[in-house]
């Protein structure tokens, strides 16, 4: 929530905590007419409208007889760090660690910086860090700007592990937009043979596709794979999972084994096999994809678009259908939690469907033999 004003006073506001209590702040202006607001404290302290009163005078008094108050004073001469400060420590410290980092430095400049990067932590509060969440909602995905505050919180907790920010994490409590991000859509068998058909006449998306559908590796999984990680012998991939920070190991057919081979025979092993930035990748396999499949579908209808990670619950959509086991899915996909793979669970063969179909036929055979006898 943000702050309120007081009905009873001037220049007292206070703002209503999650945890039900209140806090309250006090503004007014220096000798150079620079609006400053300064927390007074909580309710649960014992502060009320009438004390924030009086420590507001005091304010005003002082500053108008030259000086500023003790509590301003002390914040004047600290160092102010502001939340740059902090985010360009928490990118920095990431840079070598993490592969996507300079793509998340993009994101907070692109959605963060203007709202919350020249604040001072020691001010930043709950209804700042909301300015954004509502200014982004309707504009972006609602999963997408989940992810922006997410942020937000994370950089916050990085900067309270380093000693630096020394409040409670002001993004904590601020809602998530409920979202119904689970793909349904993966792509039939059709619709594979379309797709490679489509992309056959560019080496680098056809690569692409090809190790997508046969290892369910995301998209910078598949575009750090390098000529050492494959194994031609048993048609096997060692994958990097940027997002679980670990490696694990992919398969591929013959068909793919052969087109591999080919491919890599001139490559040195630190090679990458797919050599070409990520954007190039997603903004060609966009327009494709939108082409072939999401003609006439909302933007905002995750479930039923086709993108590129609609490869990924492709390929585990399928091992499903084939009878795979649900442990064996988890393994390949890289799944830290099952629960992420029982969603394919309802595509397996042995689902219940042809058990439902004779459930309850002897009964129904006896019924009409009864009724029968009684005619």
């Amino acid at each position: 929530m943000g702050r309120k004003k007081s009905k009873k006073y001037n220049g007292i506001y206070y703002q209503e905590l999650k945890n039900g209590d209140k806090s309250y702040y006090i503004t007014y202006k220096d000798l150079n007419g620079k609006k400053i607001w300064q927390k007074i404290g909580l309710f649960s302290e014992g502060i009320r409208e009438d004390y924030c009163n009086t420590k507001r005078n005091e304010a005003i008094n002082i500053i108008k007889n030259g000086e500023l108050p003790p509590s301003i004073l002390k914040k004047m001469k600290k160092k102010v760090i502001t939340f740059d400060d902090i985010a360009k420590e928490y990118f920095d410290s990431r840079i070598h660690t993490r592969k996507d980092t300079e793509k998340e430095r993009k994101r907070y400049i692109n959605h963060i910086k203007y709202f919350i990067g020249h604040i001072d932590i020691d001010l930043l509060n709950m209804s700042d860090i909301e300015k954004i969440k509502f200014a982004k909602m309707g504009k972006l995905a609602d999963n997408y700007v989940n992810q922006i505050i997410f942020m937000v919180s994370t950089i916050i907790r990085d900067a309270t592990k380093k000693g630096v920010f020394k409040n409670p994490n002001p993004a904590q409590h601020i809602d998530n937009i409920k979202v119904d991000n689970k793909r349904e859509r993966y792509l039939t068998l059709d619709e594979i043979q379309q797709l490679l058909e489509t992309v056959k006449c560019n080496n680098n998306l056809y690569l692409f596709t090809l190790l997508s559908l046969n290892t369910g590796g995301r998209l910078n999984t598949i575009l750090s794979i390098h000529k050492k990680d494959i194994n031609l012998d048993n048609n096997s991939v060692i994958l990097t999972d940027h997002k679980n920070v670990d490696t694990y190991t992919g398969y591929f057919n013959n068909e793919l084994k052969e087109y591999l081979s080919e491919h890599i025979k001139h490559l040195k092993p630190n090679d990458l096999v797919i050599n070409c930035k990520d954007f190039y990748i997603k903004s060609k396999m966009k327009i494709i994809l939108d082409t072939l499949f999401n003609d006439g579908l909302d933007i905002k209808d995750s479930k039923h678009r086709v993108v590129i990670h609609t490869l990924r619950h492709t390929f585990a959509s399928h091992l499903a259908i084939k009878g795979v086991p649900i442990l064996t899915i988890q393994k390949l996909m890289n799944h830290k939690d099952i629960k992420m793979t029982l969603r394919y669970a309802k595509l397996a063969p042995d689902s219940g469907k042809e058990v439902i179909e004779g459930l309850y036929y002897k009964w129904l055979i006896l019924r009409e033999v009864t009724n029968d006898i009684q005619i």
